[in-house]
C-alpha cells in the first residue's frame, strides 16, 4: 500500500510539474506574441499543443500569429481548432477564419462563417459587403483572364515586394542575406530586415541583377514601397521609426512604421531624408503613392480616424513643400480590414489590396475610378491570375499597361514575389439600370411616365419615358449612387436613390405610383385605399381609442360623398387567445366601428358589421408558431370593404 501511495504521489507531482512548464511555456510565448515577435511565439505555443494542451486564448493567439504572418493555411488550421473546441467566438475571429478557408480552396464553409460573420458584426462593411454580392466570385470570374503574369526575374529565397519605376530601373524591398558580421533580424517574421535593391528593366524584357540601392537610404531597419517624382529628383518610401541613428518607439516600445522623403542633389546622390510631418511614434504610416499631378500623396496608416485595420488616406502637397491635413478615403474605399499599398495610374485609377472585400483569399487587388471632384466610384476586384486564394498587393502599372505586383502565392522562390504582367485586355464595366413602373393599386402597367435621372448630387443626367411595357432604362457608370424620379399625370411623383452594381450587367429599380385620385369600386378596401392604419384599438380592447377618430373620418367623408354607398366593417385578431375568444373580440371591434359611424351620421342600413377572429391571418402565425410582435400586429387589422355603389 505505502508503495502505491508514493507510485501515486510521483505520478501527481509529474502531473502538476508538467502542467506548470506548460503555462511557463505559454506564458512566455505570450511575451512574444505582445512583441509582434510571432515566429518565436508560434514555436513555443505549437511546443505545448503537440503535447496535448489545450487553451482557447492559446488557439487564438496561434490562429492570430500565423494570420499576421500571412501564412493563411497555417492559420486555417488553429483557427479550425479554435471553432471545434470553443465555437462561440468574436465576430472577428469569424472573419479571419473565413479568410484562411479561402486559402485552402474551402469557399463554401467561408461563406458559412461569413454569414456567421454578418450576424453577429451587426453593420460591419465586410459583412454588408458579402450579404450584397453573394455572387462575388461569379464577378471575379467575369474579370477575371485579361493579364499574362510570369515571374519578374529578380526574386530570391527571402522577401522581395513593393516595387516601383524609376526611369528604367525596378526599384524594390528584399529581405535578401547580404552578408556581414551581424544579421539583423525582423522579429515579426524572423528573417532579415528589408533594403531596396534596384534592378535594370531591359528592352527585350529582361531584368538585371538586382543591386543594392543608395547607402544613404538603406538602414539597418526596414525600408520597403518606394515611389519617385516623374522628373527622378524626389523619391518618398516606408522606413521603421529610424532617423540618424535614433530608433524611435511607441508607448508600447514598439518600432512602427514611417513615411519619410528624400531628393536628388547635384551630385547625383539621394540626401536630405526627413520623415514627412503627419508621422506619429504611435501609429504606423506607410506604402506611399503619387497622384498624376504630383499635387497629392497617398498612403496607408492605423492613425486616429482609421475605420478599419489600416485604411488608405491621401494628404496635400503643397507648392511650398509644406503638407495639407491627412484625409481618410471614407468608407466608399476603407472597410474594417485592411486596404493597404495604394498606385495611382497615369489613366486616375486606383489601385489597392484589401481583405475588406469580397475576394479570393487573403489581400486581393482591387481598381476604383478617380472622379472629377477627386471621389471614387466603380470598385471591382481585377480577378485572376492577378488575384490568388493568397496575399496578392502592390501593384504598379504603366501607360503600355504593363507592370508588377507581389504575391505570396505557392511556386514562387521566397516568402514574397514579384511577378510581372500585361494587361491585354482592359477591365470594362457596363451597366444598365432600368425597370418596370406600375399603378400601386391595380398593378397594371404605366406607359408613358417621364423617367428622369440624378447623380448623387442631384444634377440632371438623362431624361426617358417608360415604354408601352411600363419599361424604362439608363445607361449608367458601375458602382455609383443615383436619383431616379417618376412622374405621370394623375399620379403622385415618386423618387428613390439606387446603386449601380460594380460590374458588367444591369441593375433593376422598378416602382409604383400612387394616384392622386385613387379609383373606388365594389370590393376595393378604403382602409388600403385610405392609408388608414390597421390598428386602432389596443390590446384585447374593443373600444376606439380617441387617436383612431382622425383616421375613422376618412371613411366617414367618403360615405357621405357617395350616400348609395354601403360598407362590410370586417374586424380581425392575431391568434394569441383562443379562437372563441378572438371571434367575439373581432366582433364587438366591427361592431363599435360601425357603432361611431352610425353616431356621426352613417345610415346603420348601409352598414355591416363582422368579425372574423384569427380565421383569416395574413402571415403564417398561427397557435403554435413563434412570431414578432410586428408579425402579430399585420394580422390585427379592419377592413372597410364595399359591397354596393347604388
Amino acid at each position: 500500500m505505502k508503495i502505491k501511495t508514493t507510485l501515486y504521489s510521483l505520478f501527481i507531482l509529474l502531473l502538476l510539474t508538467s502542467g506548470y512548464a506548460q503555462k511557463k511555456t505559454v506564458a512566455k510565448a505570450d511575451v512574444n506574441y505582445d512583441r509582434y515577435a510571432y515566429v518565436d511565439a508560434i514555436v513555443n505555443y505549437e511546443k505545448v499543443a503537440a503535447k496535448g494542451y489545450q487553451d482557447e486564448k492559446m488557439f487564438q493567439k496561434l490562429g492570430n500569429a500565423y494570420y499576421f504572418k500571412a501564412e493563411l493555411p497555417q492559420a486555417s488550421k488553429w483557427y479550425e481548432q479554435l471553432f471545434t473546441l470553443y465555437p462561440n467566438q468574436e465576430a472577428e475571429y469569424y472573419y479571419r477564419y473565413s479568410q484562411t478557408l479561402k486559402s485552402t480552396g474551402d469557399y463554401k464553409k467561408s461563406d458559412q462563417m461569413l454569414e456567421q460573420f454578418n450576424l453577429k458584426s451587426g453593420n460591419d462593411k465586410r459583412g454588408i459587403l458579402f450579404k450584397e454580392n453573394k455572387n462575388y466570385l461569379e464577378e471575379i470570374k467575369a474579370n477575371s483572364g485579361r493579364f499574362q503574369v510570369v515571374d519578374a526575374g529578380v526574386n530570391s529565397a527571402f522577401s522581395d515586394y513593393g516595387s516601383s519605376f524609376l526611369g528604367d530601373k525596378l526599384v524594390f524591398a528584399s529581405a535578401r542575406d547580404t552578408g556581414g558580421v551581424s544579421k539583423k533580424v525582423f522579429k515579426w517574421t524572423n528573417k532579415s530586415f528589408t533594403n531596396l535593391y534596384a534592378s535594370e528593366m531591359k528592352p527585350d524584357g529582361e531584368m538585371g541583377i538586382p543591386e543594392r540601392f543608395v547607402r544613404t537610404i538603406n538602414s539597418k531597419f526596414n525600408e520597403s514601397t518606394p515611389i519617385f517624382t516623374q522628373d527622378g529628383k524626389t523619391m518618398y518610401f516606408t522606413r521603421n521609426n529610424y532617423l540618424e541613428g535614433k530608433r524611435g518607439r511607441d508607448s508600447s516600445k514598439n518600432t512602427l512604421l514611417k513615411l519619410y522623403k528624400a531628393t536628388l542633389n547635384k551630385e547625383g546622390e539621394w540626401s536630405n531624408v526627413a520623415e514627412l510631418p503627419f508621422n506619429s511614434n504611435e501609429y504606423s504610416v506607410a506604402h506611399p503613392a503619387l497622384s498624376q499631378d504630383e499635387k497629392t500623396l497617398y498612403f496607408a496608416s492605423d492613425m486616429p480616424g482609421t475605420l478599419g485595420q489600416s485604411d488608405l488616406f491621401r494628404v496635400k502637397i503643397n507648392q511650398d513643400g509644406t503638407y495639407g491635413t491627412p484625409e481618410n478615403l471614407g468608407p466608399e474605399i476603407n472597410t474594417e480590414g485592411r486596404e493597404t499599398f495604394p498606385f495611382v495610374s497615369e489613366e486616375n485609377e486606383l489601385f489597392f489590396a484589401s481583405d475588406g472585400r469580397p475576394g479570393l483569399g487573403g489581400l486581393d487587388i482591387f481598381v476604383a475610378r478617380k472622379e472629377v471632384d477627386d471621389s471614387f466610384y466603380g470598385i471591382q476586384n481585377v480577378g485572376e491570375p492577378i488575384n490568388s486564394n493568397q496575399d496578392d498587393f502592390a501593384f504598379l502599372i504603366n501607360k503600355k499597361r504593363n507592370g508588377f505586383f507581389t504575391s505570396n502565392r505557392e511556386g514562387g522562390k521566397g516568402y514574397d514575389d514579384i511577378y510581372r504582367f500585361v494587361e491585354y485586355k482592359k477591365l470594362i464595366c457596363d451597366q444598365m439600370l432600368s425597370g418596370l413602373i406600375t399603378d400601386q393599386e391595380t398593378k397594371e402597367i404605366v406607359s408613358n411616365a417621364k423617367m428622369s435621372l440624378f447623380d448623387s448630387n442631384f444634377k440632371p443626367l438623362q431624361v426617358a419615358q417608360t415604354d408601352a411595357q411600363g419599361r424604362y432604362s439608363f445607361a449608367v457608370d458601375c458602382g455609383k449612387t443615383y436619383y431616379v424620379r417618376a412622374e405621370k399625370e394623375d399620379y403622385q411623383t415618386k423618387e428613390g436613390s439606387v446603386r449601380s452594381k460594380s460590374f458588367s450587367g444591369s441593375k433593376d429599380y422598378s416602382m409604383e405610383l400612387e394616384r392622386r385620385i385613387k379609383p373606388i369600386t365594389v370590393g376595393t378596401d378604403l382602409a388600403k385605399t385610405l392609408d388608414i392604419p390597421m390598428i386602432y384599438f389596443d390590446l384585447d380592447k374593443s373600444y376606439i381609442r380617441k387617436d383612431a377618430s382622425y383616421e375613422l373620418a376618412k371613411v366617414l367623408t367618403v360615405m357621405q360623398q357617395y350616400p348609395a354607398m354601403k360598407i362590410e366593417v370586417r374586424s380581425h385578431t392575431d391568434s394569441r387567445q383562443t379562437a372563441a375568444y378572438n371571434e367575439k373580440l373581432s366582433d364587438r371591434r366591427a361592431k363599435a366601428t360601425v357603432a361611431w359611424l352610425v353616431k356621426n351620421g352613417i345610415n346603420s342600413a348601409r352598414l355591416i358589421g363582422k368579425g372574423y377572429g384569427e380565421s383569416q391571418l395574413v402571415n403564417p402565425c398561427s397557435d403554435g408558431v413563434k412570431c414578432s410582435e410586428e408579425e402579430h400586429q399585420a394580422n390585427r387589422r379592419s377592413e372597410f370593404i364595399i359591397v354596393s355603389m347604388q
